[in-house]
């Protein structure tokens, strides 16, 4: 199952917790193995953060930051690593100021499960949350309060986590 990310480039830091959580339930009860992010904001770079630790502890899942230009120098941008990164077949014939739309697009078709920050209607997040909905894509948006979020039972031994969704709200 293939996961994307959506979120706003001014995400708060607090939203990690809640990135990293949704995330891991994804991979637990819903055997979501592979994931995708751009690289366009503290949005993608929370989430890429949240997919290098869960990797450590399920090393089956894969993940790629999907770019949207060539990179031309080693140095635009050194928190990521080639090994992580995609650039979608195709791409190379967009005009760069389309680049990041068409990239979107493409992530948004690749995918079965978008999750998402989105706290308003307008900007890049919301035109391809907006166009997941419209694809029929499951959408979920953290910014959502109780929405989607997740609830962890703790064991006795506080040191197990057994993951437990809860319904959706209407």
């Amino acid at each position: 199952m293939i996961c994307s990310f959506f979120g706003h480039k001014d995400t708060p830091p607090s939203v990690f917790m809640t990135i990293k959580e949704v995330t891991e339930q994804l991979i637990v009860l819903k055997k979501a193995d592979c994931f995708m992010v751009g690289n366009q904001g503290a949005f993608d770079n929370m989430v890429l953060k949240a997919l290098r630790e869960l990797k450590t502890e399920y090393p089956h899942i894969r993940y790629n930051v999907v770019l949207a230009y060539m990179p031309f120098h080693n140095h635009e941008n050194e928190s990521i690593k080639f090994t992580e990164t995609l650039l979608p077949e195709g791409i190379e014939t967009v005009p760069k100021r389309f680049a990041i739309s068409w990239r979107n697009r493409w992530m948004v078709q690749q995918s079965q499960i978008i999750i998402c920050y989105v706290t308003h209607s307008w900007g890049g997040a919301a035109q391809f949350v907006d166009y997941a909905h419209r694809q029929r894509k499951e959408v979920i948006n953290i910014a959502e309060k109780g929405k989607h979020h997740s609830i962890f039972i703790i064991k006795n031994d506080m040191q197990k986590k057994e993951p437990f969704l809860t319904a959706p709200s209407s």
